[in-house]
C-alpha cells in the first residue's frame, strides 16, 4: 500500500504489484529499466516513506494517476554530458569540417563517411539492446547528419553536382543555395527511414534542421528568374514555419495516442521547435506602416503565449512575450516618446496582468475545461 500526500488534497492510497509497473510500461508511461529500478527500490525497504518517495520519484506521477504522458529525458548532470559530447561530435562532421578533408577527394570522402555511418548504427544498436536510449538516440543522429555528406561525395564523384553551386561541402550550413536540396531531400528520407527502425526522439532533430534549410533553399530556387528578395524568402519562412508546426500537431497528437511504449515518446519536441522560429521569425520580419498591423503583430504574439500554455509548448510561449515586449517597445520609443503618462499605464497594464494570473489560478479547473473544447483531443491535458 502506497499514499500519496498532495498540497491541498485529501491523501490518495494506491496497492501497487509488479503487474501493475508492467501494464505502465505496455501503456508507454514509464520504460522498462524505470520499472525494474522502482521496484528494486521498493523491494529494498518496507518503510512507507521510502515507498512514497519511490513513487514520487516516478517520471510524471499525474500521468501515473490517468492523465496522458509523453516519454522523454530528464535533466541531470548524465543527459548533459551525454548531449554536449553527442552535439560536438555532430558538429565536427557538419559545421565544423575543416577544408583539409577536401584532399580526400569525393570518393575519398564518402568512403569515410559511409565507415562512419555504419560505425555509428552499429554502436546505436549495441547502446540501445544495452537499454541506453540516449546515447543510442545521439549516434543515431549523428549517423542521419552524415547522409547529406555522402549524397554530396557521390554528385560531386560521378559529376552531377550542378555548375555554378558551392564546390565545397562546408558551404551546406552557411551558403543558401538550391543546388543543396537533393542533400535534403535525401536526409528527410534517410532521417525518417531511420527514425521508423529505431524510435528514439532525439532523431527527429536534423529533420527539423533540414525542413529549415529546405525553407531558405526552396525560396532561393523560386527566385532564379527574379534576383534575391527577401521579403519572399521571408514570406516562404513563414509558410515553411506553419506547415512544420502542422506536421507536429499530428505527430504530438500520434504519439500521445500510441499504444506502443516506443511511440509514446515526445517526437514533436524539435518540430515545434524550429517550426515556431521559422514562423515567428517571418512574421516579425514584416514590416508595415500601419498602427492597426502592428497591433494585429502583437495580437498574434499574445495568442502564442496562450497557445504554448494551453498545449504545453514552451517555444511558443517564449517567442510570443517576445513579439509583446518588442511592439511595448515599440510603443514606448516611437509612438508614446514624449507622453509621461506611458509608463504609468504599462505598470497598470503589468499590473493588470499579474491580477489575471491570480484570477486565472483560482479558477484554473474550469478555465481548462472550456479551453479544452478547443484543442484537438489528443493535445488536451
Amino acid at each position: 500500500m502506497h499514499t500519496i500526500d498532495s498540497p491541498g488534497q485529501t491523501p490518495i492510497t494506491l496497492e501497487l504489484g509488479r503487474h501493475d509497473l508492467q501494464a505502465a510500461v505496455e501503456d508507454g508511461i514509464i520504460s522498462t529499466a524505470q520499472a525494474q529500478q522502482l521496484w528494486s527500490r521498493w523491494s529494498a525497504s518496507s518503510s512507507t516513506s521510502t515507498s512514497t518517495s519511490a513513487l514520487a520519484s516516478l517520471q510524471g506521477l499525474p500521468e501515473a494517476l490517468g492523465l496522458p504522458a509523453l516519454g522523454g529525458p530528464g535533466f541531470n548532470f548524465t543527459n548533459t554530458l551525454y548531449y554536449f559530447g553527442g552535439m560536438v561530435a555532430i558538429g565536427a562532421m557538419t559545421l565544423f569540417m575543416t577544408l583539409g578533408w577536401q584532399a580526400f577527394g569525393a570518393w575519398g570522402l564518402l568512403a569515410i563517411s559511409a565507415g562512419y555511418l555504419v560505425a555509428c548504427l552499429t554502436v546505436a544498436d549495441h547502446l540501445k539492446a544495452r537499454q541506453l536510449p540516449i546515447p543510442a538516440g545521439i549516434l543515431a543522429t549523428l549517423a542521419v547528419c552524415l547522409v547529406p555528406l555522402i549524397v554530396w561525395c557521390v554528385q560531386q564523384g560521378l559529376g552531377l553536382w550542378p555548375p555554378g553551386g558551392p564546390e565545397r561541402y562546408s558551404g551546406y550550413h552557411t551558403h543558401i543555395n538550391w543546388r543543396w536540396m537533393t542533400l535534403e531531400f535525401a536526409t528527410l528520407a534517410a532521417g525518417v527511414l531511420m527514425l521508423w527502425r529505431y524510435r528514439l526522439p532525439f532523431m527527429v532533430m536534423p529533420i527539423a534542421v533540414t525542413l529549415w534549410y529546405m525553407s531558405m533553399d526552396v525560396a532561393n530556387a523560386l527566385m532564379q528568374n527574379d534576383g534575391f528578395d527577401w521579403k519572399f524568402t521571408r514570406d516562404v519562412s513563414l509558410v515553411f514555419g506553419l506547415a512544420t508546426c502542422a506536421v507536429a500537431v499530428w505527430v504530438d497528437v500520434r504519439s500521445r495516442r500510441a499504444q506502443q511504449p516506443s511511440w509514446r515518446q515526445d517526437y514533436a519536441f524539435w518540430l515545434y521547435l524550429f517550426g515556431a522560429i521559422m514562423f515567428w521569425c517571418g512574421l516579425s520580419m514584416r514590416d508595415s506602416s500601419s498602427e492597426w498591423a502592428k497591433f494585429a503583430y502583437a495580437l498574434i504574439n499574445v495568442l502564442l503565449v496562450f497557445v504554448g500554455a494551453v498545449i504545453g509548448r514552451r517555444v511558443f510561449t517564449v517567442l510570443g512575450a517576445l513579439g509583446v515586449a518588442g511592439y511595448l517597445g515599440y510603443l514606448s520609443y516611437r509612438v508614446f516618446q514624449d507622453s509621461l503618462m506611458f509608463p504609468f499605464v504599462l505598470t497598470l497594464l503589468g499590473l493588470g496582468v499579474v491580477a489575471l494570473g491570480i484570477w486565472w489560478q483560482r479558477h484554473e479547473d474550469r478555465i481548462n475545461e472550456r479551453l479544452s473544447a478547443w484543442v484537438p483531443a489528443g493535445l488536451r491535458g
